[in-house]
């Protein structure tokens, strides 16, 4: 049966910055907009507009024509125009759940302002789909998606319709557009042109239809109006009369489309790039932005939201117009070409910027609660306090790092009740007096502090906190550490190679594991898109060229402190590697490593001076598990992958788009597991991929290209990905750090408990220092507070928490967990459950695996 109904649906493509930037694309909007609205008010018989399923796009409307809020809100209201349901097109491969969760709860926030939300999980561009998608949206009351990129027939269908299912059973209708979101743009109203055109389109639209009605979208990026569509729809079924083309919605796309009987079940993630590029490898582009993102989604969900909610629960408000701030500026950068790196250096600027506002806010935010907190509790007699603050309920497996401010050469560290606590110096330094109060200089006294960084045990398992007081000693406190050639843990015998790598000896599973940080350097042919191999190129290894790195190890009482220097002199650009003698420059490398004698997870920064063009820079981590699958969190759960993609047997038979090497994403850890699990956690690169033996987990570091997009890779046939245009800043020189962490159980992945241990590498235990001087003066808190406090929560063991927050009406606290296991949790009787639109839900008794369910609390 040959389709008869075509829907074409008006649309516009919004990217709010790609090679140009947004202030360049706000000047077209103002533009398009004013004619949207007039063709919408000027023709009653034309249905609907699609404003791209974003908010952002009114925001920037707005700003420049305040004047036409009520213009809008009316079209919105008759469902002329369509908003929603997302703040931006979000990307859905590394941005963290509770972003994911934002960009909905804040784009159906601002979109009932106008009216109704389309109802649609609407991401027309985004570089491939989560396979918790399904889930997220239903909590959202979403029941239908259409997306283009990362579909494939291996997901076991051909056809464009199917029912698409996360794994806790949750599913949405699913439209894939078969030939993309820009087929019907600028369609003509030349029959000799327009006809071939759309025989070839409807050629593919049949081939992939399941039922009666098509998909034919009218619009493009940054695309106007077409104003004579109804004319091109006339002549459309004059040269089709067997089929039927109307304007028409999404909407009632659907409405038919669910209409048909039999529709193919699909499950899991969409990352083949088979009839779509989902560029596999631009999870590393522009790695200082990526480094930027994660940091700050982890501040905000681990602790400026969890230590916001329990100033709440202490009197002190709760500041949600702040918090929402934040998210928004660092959701404009969510959109898949601006946290690709797929842009100008122009709007890589623009990201850079909105990233340093976001950080500038989450970080005044976390100290102002820290601060309202400390002060309002009550210590007779004394000044200096320091209050710490677990946000994470359980006992930590390493010790707490804290810093101390005071003028004294020394002091002690009391309990309310007046027990002296040990602790350990591991950093001694100084501080200028005008940076703590600039008034203390103005008085003559340019004497500085001395500021200690401390180390000591801490026990609190609930989320809360407890206040010390600090009492000066005239007595010099030194650091204490001693210089050491080895470490040894309670898990693990270490040994520092001269080759820059580790050897360690996981005691309970007997196992050695050597050359673990070896660095990988290759070259990159790609570009902002996609690394691509030079051809003839072969990797180098640290460990091969290294043989005199710089190691100090110092020990103290409750860890070891290590560094670990070198300098690699590689080719400098693409044009030298393969000479004989090529122009080399450098690329110095230190890790600083912070080893527990009472935690299973090594602490590693990565910091890095980069000098060399066009390359790819990993870490690499031998687990001695040869292994066909592996396992890394995703949005509220975990995914199993492939080492070797299978499509890879195929694709350029079938020309594929792209390659589909098994370079994967990853939130917070990946891990390879046998009769023991080795896992790297991150705070930093979210792109890693499995190498070697099928044993070595890759977390790749740094990537730098000079274009854009680039024609005829290795990995990537044809054209361009984008534009080819130049990238100077996409080399990424200079400095640049990176947090991670290696991890070793000794029992297989699903007694590791990896999830908590991410989760507890994540979310530090945080500090506050209190002295009498402040740059910035407040009056005292309302309230007073005892030394200690506790926010009482509900514990489903085995359940993880992704965030604490006050709900958006203010009348409840909420506590965010999922379930990372194989297996259902028990959920606590008699605790009002909701969906992360923040709605009641019906009581279910369990929490099903890569589920998500939110608790409701008292304030």
């Amino acid at each position: 049966m040959t389709p008869k109904e075509i829907h074409v649906v008006p649309h516009m493509h919004w990217d709010r910055e790609w090679y140009f930037s947004t202030e360049e694309s706000q000047v077209l909007l103002v533009n398009n907009m004013d004619e949207i609205m007039a063709m919408l008010e000027q023709n009653p018989d034309y249905p609907a507009y699609v404003l791209d399923g974003q908010t952002a796009i009114l925001e920037d409307y707005f700003a420049a024509k305040p004047e036409n809020y009520n213009r809008v809100k009316r079209l919105v209201q008759t469902g002329r125009l369509k908003v929603g349901p997302w703040y931006t097109q979000t990307d859905e491969a590394i941005v963290g759940a509770e972003s994911m969760t934002r960009n909905l709860l804040y784009g159906i926030k601002d979109s009932r302002k106008l009216g109704e939300p389309m109802m649609i999980g609407y991401v027309p561009d985004s570089f491939g789909q989560s396979a918790q998608a399904p889930m997220i949206l239903n909590q959202f009351g979403i029941k239908r998606s259409l997306f283009w990129r990362g579909f494939s027939p291996l997901k076991g269908t051909n056809s464009s319709e199917f029912r698409w299912r996360s794994q806790d059973g949750s599913e949405v209708f699913a439209e894939n557009f078969p030939l993309g979101y820009a087929i019907g743009k600028y369609l003509e109203d030349d029959a000799e042109i327009l006809k071939p055109r759309m025989d070839k389109i409807l050629e593919t639209l049949d081939a992939r239809a399941n039922g009666n009605d098509e998909l034919l979208p009218n619009g493009h990026d940054q695309m106007p109006i077409q104003q004579n569509i109804q004319a091109v729809i006339q002549l459309l079924n004059r040269l089709y009369p067997g089929r039927h083309f109307s304007l028409s919605t999404y909407e009632q796309l659907f409405d038919e489309l669910e209409k048909q009987q039999n529709v193919p079940i699909v499950e899991g993630e969409m990352l083949d790039g088979q009839y779509a590029r989902v560029h596999r490898s631009i999870y590393s582009t522009r790695m200082d932005l990526k480094v930027y993102n994660t940091r700050i989604e982890n501040k905000i969900t681990n602790i400026l939201e969890p230590l916001a909610s329990l100033a709440q629960h202490f009197g002190i408000p709760y500041q949600h117009g702040l918090i929402e701030l934040i998210w928004k500026e660092l959701m404009k950068n969510h959109a898949h070409d601006s946290i690709g790196g797929c842009v100008s250096d122009k709007v890589n600027r623009e990201i850079w910027g909105r990233y340093l506002v976001a950080e500038e806010r989450v970080d005044m935010l976390i100290e102002f609660y820290k601060r309202k907190l400390t002060e309002a509790v009550k210590a007779d007699g004394v000044s200096d306090k320091l209050t710490l603050f677990n946000l994470l309920p359980g006992r930590r497996e390493r010790p707490v790092e804290a810093t101390i401010t005071t003028k004294a050469s020394g002091f002690t560290l009391k309990d309310a009740e007046g027990k002296e606590i040990p602790f350990t110096v591991i950093q001694r330094g100084t501080i200028d007096a005008g940076i703590i109060d600039r008034q203390i200089v103005a008085g003559g006294d340019y004497e500085p502090f001395n500021q200690f960084t401390i180390e000591f045990n801490w026990i609190h398992e609930n989320v809360g906190y407890e206040t010390l007081t600090i009492h000066p000693i005239t007595q010099e406190l030194p650091v204490s550490g001693k210089k050491v050639t080895r470490v040894e843990t309670a898990a693990y015998d270490i040994t520092f190679k001269q080759n820059g790598t580790l050897t360690i000896l996981d005691k309970d599973s007997d196992q050695t594991y050597r050359n673990v940080l070896n660095v990988e350097n290759q070259a990159d042919d790609g570009d902002e898109y996609d690394f691509s191999p030079l051809r003839g190129d072969k990797p180098v290894y640290s460990a091969d060229l290294v043989n005199n790195a710089k190691i100090e190890i110092t020990e103290f009482a409750q860890s070891y402190r290590a560094t670990i220097e070198y300098t690699l002199s590689l080719p400098k650009s693409l044009a030298e590697r393969g000479k004989k003698e090529p122009q080399l420059d450098t690329l110095a490398i230190k890790f600083n490593l912070v080893i527990s004698k009472s935690s299973r997870t090594i602490e590693i920064t990565a910091d890095l001076d980069n000098h060399i063009k066009d390359q790819r820079t990993r870490v690499l981590f031998p687990t001695n598990l040869i292994s066909k699958q592996s396992i890394a969190d995703n949005q509220f759960g975990k995914i199993h992958r492939p080492v070797h993609d299978p499509a890879m047997a195929v694709w350029e038979n079938q020309k594929w788009d792209e390659r589909p090497d098994a370079i994967f994403p990853l939130l917070s850890y990946v891990s390879l597991t046998g009769a023991q699990t080795v896992s790297v956690l991150t705070d930093s690169s979210r792109e890693y991929e499995i190498i070697g033996n099928d044993d070595t987990i890759a977390l790749t570091l740094v990537r730098g290209v000079d274009w854009l997009g680039k024609s005829d890779l290795v990995r990537r046939p044809g054209r361009p990905s984008g534009i080819h245009a130049p990238t100077p800043d996409g080399e990424v020189l200079g400095e640049l750090s990176l947090d991670f962490a290696l991890r070793i159980d000794p029992v297989p992945f699903s007694q590791a408990g990896v999830a908590q241990s991410a989760k507890q590498y994540l979310t530090p235990v945080v500090a506050y220092n209190q002295i009498p001087f402040e740059a910035m003066h407040m009056n005292p808190p309302m309230v007073s507070l005892s030394s200690k406090g506790d926010l009482n929560l509900p514990l489903v063991k085995g359940a993880v928490q992704s965030t604490i927050k006050l709900c958006e009406d203010n009348e409840r606290l909420l506590l965010r967990i999922f379930n990372p296991s194989d297996e259902a949790l028990s959920l606590p009787a008699g605790i009002q459950q909701f969906d992360l639109a923040e709605s009641p839900l019906p009581f279910a008794e369990k929490l099903l695996p890569n589920q998500v369910v939110t608790l409701g609390l008292e304030k």
